[in-house]
């Protein structure tokens, strides 16, 4: 990878022996390691028996979560929160959990909508609670630095499994939970 970024580097017009760039493809493959980190996680291991029987039938919601992406289009950042929520089913998970699972998703090259979905599955998968609720509010630097160049434009999406999609109490509470001091 270090060989391909020195290339780029040459395309763009640099001088990849500049002083400042010298080290800038080894920490290049460091970033994009870590950014891509989400391609060797795996769900079982992360969650490592953090899930408990437990009787309670009230809506689990970890709000306002930070989520980091690289968008697949462009390579370039999106960021911003996450609102993940179930409805258990005699299981719960612990809740250091559900940002976990959102950073093993969200560390991969995405779209918004597929990684909205993907965090849903995987709680789903993982728990088969009653219902499952996933919004993400993100900026994609992808349109704030190019293309139409609209800073203030965010992105919302949102994954509605279970109960969440078919009982418009549950999906308004979840909804009204999320908007409640949100940034």
């Amino acid at each position: 990878m270090e060989n391909l970024i020195e290339e780029i580097l040459k395309q763009i017009g640099e001088d990849p022996n500049r002083e400042g760039l010298v080290k800038t493809p080894n920490r290049v493959k460091k970033a994009y390691d870590f950014l891509t980190s989400g391609y060797k996680a795996d769900i079982n291991q992360l969650v490592n028996g953090a899930i408990f029987e437990e009787s309670t039938t009230g809506m689990v919601l970890v709000r306002d979560i930070e989520m980091y992406s690289l968008c697949e289009h462009h390579l370039l950042p999106f960021y911003g929160r996450a609102h993940v929520a179930y409805i258990p089913n005699k299981k719960i998970i612990g809740i250091s959990k559900i940002p976990r699972i959102v950073d093993v998703f969200a560390r991969r090259l995405q779209v918004q909508e597929r990684l909205t979905d993907q965090i849903a599955q995987a709680i789903q998968e993982t728990l088969d609670p009653l219902g499952v609720g996933v919004v993400i509010k993100a900026k994609h630097l992808c349109m704030m630095m190019r293309g139409v160049e609209k800073q203030n434009s965010e992105l919302f999406t949102s994954s509605l499994l279970g109960v969440f999609k078919s009982d418009p109490t549950t999906r308004s509470e979840f909804l009204d939970l999320i908007r409640t001091g949100s940034h």
